[in-house]
């Protein structure tokens, strides 16, 4: 974790006051790391009725077949209860399921027990959602894709969709500027907390323009790593993974032989691969392990898990590939944000002096950004 030589810096909950619990799906077959699987549960949920539909949808407390809610906003979906539903599937959309796990979710309101349709609202090409992850090494992760893994809270970039109004203390950005003698952005100041904050969530500050510049950039490199948006990230030509044995059709056992810096599913062979980006753990949990697991773990039989890809699709090798490379590299981030010391503090209590802290109320509460019609149960539309 970064050095710090004081002990009086802003908690990050103080510097982006509005955070959102995470979503809770209830269910898990409504996500898949394909985007095919989806859509065939839903269609052998709509294909079974009374206490097998009911049965296959595995109700909680949350969500039953009987359930009335509204669509999730900006999606489409059917809002008659699922009892009675029927139509084709909602288009799934890509979601940060597990750290550096994407995968393909169902929109539908009617199959998440709590959406956070606040975070929905919000979710566009310019947000950036924010997670806590409870690890010392990483304690926040970055996504542009709605977040469903279950961690800590989940803090957007922005309060309004389209990039506006930032979710930072109001007058922080003015505070810094001055103390910096240029002013920051709100991706910026998003970059230097993915730089500096520490596993007890505090930000420590700093009004030196040298080091401020050399901590954005490390935030940077972390964010672009982290959204994988734009150039793909590359290792140097001798070190990138390659495939050089094929993998089975249906890999069930994952190895890693450290000495030849190979990771084996069963006869499949994949090299190089670093040691750093095997031994990546998020809250302890070995990355590309979990990974793995979440697309080769076996499915209780006749439930709609159970309904996913007969073989190991292409695509998956080609994502397990970048998140080799993605790991590695993040490595490297990892020792960098180790050895950056923060120095000529902003500290809490100077924030306060100057009006910026605590934050209104206002600023940990959603926006208001109803500005269109959202249906409600069964076909009717919400009041706005």
């Amino acid at each position: 974790m970064p050095c710090v030589t004081h002990d009086d810096a802003p908690l990050l909950a103080d510097l982006m006051p509005w955070a959102v619990a995470p979503l809770r799906l209830g269910r898990a077959w409504p996500a898949a790391p394909d985007p095919a699987s989806p859509k065939a549960r839903w269609d052998a949920l709509l294909k079974a009725e009374g206490p097998e539909r009911e049965a296959l949808f595995e109700p909680t407390r949350g969500r039953t077949l009987q359930s009335a809610v509204g669509q999730l906003p900006g999606q489409s979906t059917g809002t008659r209860r699922l009892a009675r539903a029927e139509g084709p599937c909602a288009e799934p959309v890509r979601v940060l399921a597990a750290p550096f796990d994407e995968q393909w979710l169902i929109p539908d309101h009617r199959l998440i027990d709590t959406a956070r349709p606040e975070l929905w609202r919000v979710a566009d090409a310019r947000q950036v959602f924010t997670v806590e992850t409870g690890d010392a090494g990483l304690p926040l992760l970055a996504t542009a894709l709605l977040p469903t893994l279950r961690t800590g809270r989940v803090r957007p970039l922005y309060r309004r969709p389209g990039g506006r109004e930032p979710n930072l203390a109001p007058g922080l950005l003015d505070h810094l500027s001055v103390r910096l003698g240029a002013r920051p952005t709100a991706p910026d100041m998003l970059a230097w907390i993915l730089a500096t904050a520490r596993p007890d969530l505090t930000v420590p500050l700093t009004h030196d323009p040298g080091l401020w510049a050399s901590g954005v950039r490390l935030g940077r490199r972390a964010l672009w790593l982290m959204l994988r948006d734009g150039e793909r990230p590359k290792l140097p030509g001798g070190r990138r993974p390659y495939v050089r044995a094929p993998l089975p059709n249906r890999p069930l056992a994952l190895h890693y032989d450290r000495d030849e810096e190979a990771l084996h599913l069963e006869e499949g062979r994949v090299s190089p691969v670093p040691p750093e980006a095997w031994d990546y753990e998020v809250a302890g949990a070995r990355v590309l392990e979990t990974w793995f697991t979440a697309r080769t773990a076996p499915a209780e039989p006749g439930t709609l898990a159970a309904i996913r890809p007969a073989s190991w699709p292409q695509t998956w090798t080609s994502e397990l590939l970048e998140l080799i490379t993605v790991l590695t590299l993040l490595a490297e981030v990892r020792s960098a944000r180790a050895d950056l010391t923060v120095t000529s503090s902003v500290t809490a209590a100077e924030l306060r002096q100057a009006g910026v802290l605590p934050a209104p109320e206002s600023a940990r509460r959603p926006a208001s950004v109803l500005d269109h019609h959202e249906e409600g149960p069964d076909g009717q539309f919400a009041l706005l």
